[in-house]
């Protein structure tokens, strides 16, 4: 991992872009992570097909909230994203999706594995090799949470990786069929937003999923509107889940 730049904000969380493997990403860390209290981490998931520099407003002011908090934050950009290669057929996969929605129907199985599995296999484990050199960072806490993004890479993050500990998913995707499979593997707390009408969300297959997960607790928080129409007090609803999960102090 390769530290390239630093920015320090006015209120003391420090912004610090790497590479990993070529892979860019952002690491955000509150003023309180110091080697002696160091910070749990949450890994911040991302929209398909956008790249970190479109989304860098939002993952920022994510990362400030979750700074308030306490946690420090980190990003990777997506596989086929930002300058990253293409995936080969997601083009096609992506527009198909797009086509299927617009008329009022019901995307394939063929078309949402197509565009999610390839995505899925590449990005979960550059999602561990990141957690493998940030958690050899001082400054920063073995409790680590993953939230919002591709749910699949969530979902399947929190089936195999054991340093995870709490997921706060968005419900805002189709997802593959290997999916609800990953989902009954699913055992840690989970907190899963759903937009109830959410115009490129399936509601059952959503709410299928969230019964698929095999977690003893696992908290479904649904509320009116569309896509892009999150309430802003959902945020800290997530925020006091993973307070709860993720500083020890609070167990």
């Amino acid at each position: 991992m390769h530290f390239s730049s630093t920015h320090r904000h006015d209120d003391g969380h420090t912004e610090r872009t790497f590479t990993l493997g070529g892979i860019p990403g952002i690491l955000w860390t509150p003023p309180t992570a110091t080697p002696a209290s160091p910070a749990p981490l949450i890994l911040m998931g991302q929209p398909g097909g956008i790249g970190m520099a479109r989304m860098h407003p939002r993952l920022a002011a994510r990362a400030r909230s979750a700074a308030a908090q306490g946690f420090a934050s980190a990003t990777l950009e997506l596989p086929g994203a930002g300058d990253r290669t293409p995936l080969p057929g997601a083009a096609e996969a992506r527009a198909e999706l797009g086509r299927a929605i617009a008329a009022g129907a019901k995307p394939s199985e063929d078309t949402v594995d197509r565009l999610i599995l390839p995505l899925l296999e590449r990005a979960v484990p550059e999602w561990q090799a990141a957690l493998d050199e940030l958690l050899g960072l001082p400054e920063l806490a073995e409790r680590v949470g993953f939230s919002g993004g591709i749910i699949a890479i969530g979902v399947r993050l929190a089936a195999i990786e054991p340093r995870i500990a709490a997921a706060g998913l968005f419900a805002g995707s189709y997802v593959p069929r290997a999916t609800m499979a990953d989902a009954r593997q699913v055992t840690i707390p989970l907190h899963m937003l759903l937009q109830w009408d959410d115009e490129g969300n399936d509601r059952a297959m959503a709410l299928d999923l969230f019964d698929a997960f095999g977690s003893a607790e696992k908290t479904l928080y649904a509320n009116l509107g569309g896509h892009t129409g999150v309430p802003a007090f959902a945020g800290e609803d997530a925020a006091r889940f993973f307070a709860r999960h993720l500083h020890p102090h609070l167990d």
